[in-house]
């Protein structure tokens, strides 16, 4: 080889190395999660609690499902609405508090790229879908209350089936979106997640790509789950609240406000921990505080559910009684 060739071979050599460094920087194969809690005396506790969450929202939920499916009664548009809501509360703490458990179990827990899309997706499909599913029964019993005489045929086993099927489908398009954009960018260093599961926002902060579209994405899913959907379920509730004004007896009244009280606490605590989590992720907030807003909606929310929907109404308890009975 000449002495000309050489320099020429070595920029070609050295340019080649560059670009397998780089390619080799350029995705990351894994994401470091943080725990709930790095103190090594409140992991134990957290463990535990946590573990009693999950075991709880499986058995509460499970026994919704299991009493509205065994009992005639209940096989109403009311109770259909809160079957898919129990199935929601199931698959939402169960795509996030196992990797949970696992990281206060083992000190610097990870999760692949793999898992971490994995589990943004389900995660993304079943927070939408409640969101949707919140506002669908929140028409469900506007129409039972306001227009009584005209339930059976607006809330009939197809209009029903349709409802429950749309919610579902609308928030896998929607998520499947987010997902599609949230793969197309490079995760180049670091792998840092500052939370404890794998979620849109704190995603975007690791990114080395632009994030632009994804943030116009972001703004428009808000927009539709977060203050659409919230705005119809509030005019719902409005015309609840009309109606039941409006009635004279008071036994009627309070029937009514009984059949819908569970469904508004429902409502406020869930609206309010994805809004903080979602719709104002820049508002300064601590991470810590973040960490707690999230198993609010994926870990206690769902305990909590089973609990108020059976202990505000008579006839899920008379269900549950034949259940164990």
């Amino acid at each position: 080889m000449s002495p000309c060739a050489r320099p020429a071979v070595s920029q070609r050599l050295q340019g080649l190395e560059h670009h397998v460094d780089t390619h080799n920087h350029s995705s990351v194969e894994e994401f470091a999660l943080q725990s709930f809690s790095e103190e090594p005396g409140l992991r134990g506790l957290f463990l535990v609690l946590f573990l009693l969450l999950f075991l709880g929202a499986l058995a509460g939920n499970t026994l919704i499902v299991t009493a509205i499916s065994l009992h005639p009664g209940l096989h109403t548009p009311m109770y259909f609405f809160l079957t898919n809501l129990a199935v929601l509360d199931i698959v939402c703490t169960s795509t996030v508090l196992p990797k949970l458990l696992e990281n206060l179990v083992v000190k610097g827990g990870t999760i692949s790229y793999q898992g971490c899309m994995t589990q943004l997706f389900f995660l993304t499909w079943f927070l939408g879908a409640e969101l949707l599913l919140l506002t669908v029964m929140a028409y469900d019993r506007c129409v039972a209350i306001c227009r009584p005489l005209h339930y059976s045929s607006r809330m009939g086993r197809p209009v029903r089936v349709l409802l429950a099927g749309s919610v579902w489908a609308v928030s896998a398009v929607s998520t499947s979106v987010h997902t599609g954009l949230m793969t197309r960018l490079t995760f180049c260093g670091p792998n840092q997640i500052q939370h404890f599961l794998c979620e849109v926002p704190t995603l975007l902060l690791l990114s080395c790509s632009p994030t632009t579209l994804n943030n116009v994405m972001i703004v428009v899913a808000d927009v539709y789950f977060g203050v659409v959907n919230f705005l119809l379920t509030m005019a719902s509730y409005g015309c609840i609240i009309a109606s039941i004004l409006r009635m004279r007896s008071a036994a009627g009244k309070q029937r009514a406000f009984s059949t819908c009280s569970s469904h508004l606490l429902v409502v406020t605590l869930y609206y309010s921990t994805v809004i903080y989590t979602y719709i104002l992720p820049g508002s300064g907030s601590s991470l810590e505080n973040g960490k707690v807003v999230a198993v609010l909606y994926t870990a206690v929310s769902p305990t909590l559910n089973p609990l108020i929907y059976s202990l505000r109404n008579k006839d899920v308890k008379v269900a549950l009684r034949k259940v164990f009975s």
